[in-house]
């Protein structure tokens, strides 16, 4: 069977589009649904997505019993490079004697665990969107096939378990397998907002559980260094990947009284220049930014050279270590890191960083910190923290991406 033949221009390339293990299911559960009521096993099914793209689903492994019926499509990522590519979505779907759609998760299908996802906790990891779209299939053959009662729809995903540990799931508090995802229904190859959005789901999450101080790492660097060498708890903690400005921007949105940055020296060098999206595909500016605090602090020419040409930080740390340089440099690098953030962030949330370097340790640090970095320090036995948090703050809307679509 052909697959789905939409494309969209990402740069200069043509990518082909892909459908969400949200449309899967529904297509799934569309088939299954036919071969119970109509007794029709048919080879595809053709859906409508939210996105208006018509998709057509081969049906795989179908099966039946009494009351009950059947079988999967497999996932289409298209050119996306996503892990649930070539996945098999199960539904199981029987009658029931009461009237109304049920909907339900099944082995691979993970269970929420925490506030503040799209779905309450203890039920199926099966956003709205998804949900909505398995309904109306299930109502429209219901409808069609005049049976009296309802129908059930459990889904299952038998590589979900092992799938989910490549996405950010587990880290979320959804349980035992991924997500069935997807507001589009369709999967848009390379998407920068599917990535953006499940980043900020993490703060989201951080939110949710009545946190009002957060503590922000780009990348598991950040995260060890502030576990293992600050001895920061990592109760309040996000990861912001390269983007930022977006979570900067997010946590303020969220009401977040303050946010801690913790990130190695490459990258908040890259942030004390202004570059709020890291990514080495849209910027650099290390060397840049070395070379020209280098010679604000009174560094030679020469020495100033040799830092622009250096091909690592620890390099440029190392030359300027020689020069006596180190602190000054450091010095004048945070204050202007401590200007971007405070830019960024606007009058409302306190911000603050720290940058290291797995060689040197800690490099320097915005003028600000050190109060934020007690906070996140566990508390003396006895004590409490500096600053409470807030119960029963009401959950923020998620994001609807973790990785996968």
């Amino acid at each position: 069977m052909p697959k789905l033949d939409h494309y969209i221009s990402v740069g200069r390339d043509r990518l082909r589009c892909g459908y969400t293990t949200g449309t899967c299911a529904a297509a799934a559960a569309r088939g299954a649904a036919e071969a119970l009521l109509l007794g029709r096993a048919l080879p595809a099914v053709r859906i409508n997505t939210p996105a208006g793209v018509w998709v057509e689903a081969e049906l795989l492994e179908q099966t039946s019993g009494p009351g009950w019926a059947s079988c999967a499509v497999r996932k289409d990522g298209g050119d996306d490079p996503d892990v649930t590519d070539g996945a098999l979505v199960f539904a199981r779907v029987e009658q029931t004697a009461a009237p109304g759609i049920e909907i339900d998760g099944g082995p691979g299908v993970g269970r929420v665990t925490l506030p503040g996802l799209d779905q309450p906790v203890g039920a199926a990891a099966i956003n709205r969107v998804p949900r909505r779209m398995i309904s109306d299939q299930l109502a429209d053959v219901l409808a069609r096939s005049g049976s009296p009662g309802g129908l059930r729809a459990v889904i299952s995903i038998p590589a979900g378990e092992a799938l989910a540990k490549k996405t950010f799931n587990p880290r979320l508090g959804i349980a035992g397998g991924i997500s069935v995802l997807g507001t589009s229904g369709i999967v848009r190859p390379m998407s920068e907002e599917a990535l953006i959005s499940s980043v900020l789901l993490e703060l989201d999450m951080v939110r949710a559980s009545g946190a009002r101080d957060v503590l922000v790492t780009p990348g598991n660097y950040g995260e060890d260094f502030a576990r293992d060498v600050l001895g920061l708890e990592l109760s309040r903690w996000a990861l912001c990947s390269n983007y930022v400005g977006a979570a900067i921007d997010h946590a303020a949105a969220l009401g977040f009284r303050s946010l801690l940055l913790v990130g190695h020296f490459g990258k908040l060098a890259k942030v004390a220049a202004g570059t709020m999206n890291t990514h080495s595909r849209t910027a650099d500016g290390r060397a840049e930014t070395l070379a020209a605090h280098t010679a604000l602090c009174g560094g030679s020419r020469a020495l100033t050279e040799r830092i622009f040409a250096c091909a690592a930080t620890d390099g440029a740390v190392e030359l300027l270590e020689a020069a006596g340089l180190r602190e000054r440099v450091m010095s004048s690098i945070a204050a202007a890191l401590d200007r971007q953030l405070k830019h960024r962030a606007g009058e409302g949330m306190e911000i603050e960083a720290l940058f290291f370097s797995n060689r040197f340790g800690v490099l320097g640090k915005t003028p600000g910190a050190d109060p934020l970095l007690a906070l996140h320090r566990p508390a003396p036995e006895g004590r409490s923290p500096r600053r409470a948090e807030e119960p029963g703050i009401p959950p923020q809307p998620p994001s609807q991406h973790s990785h996968q679509h």
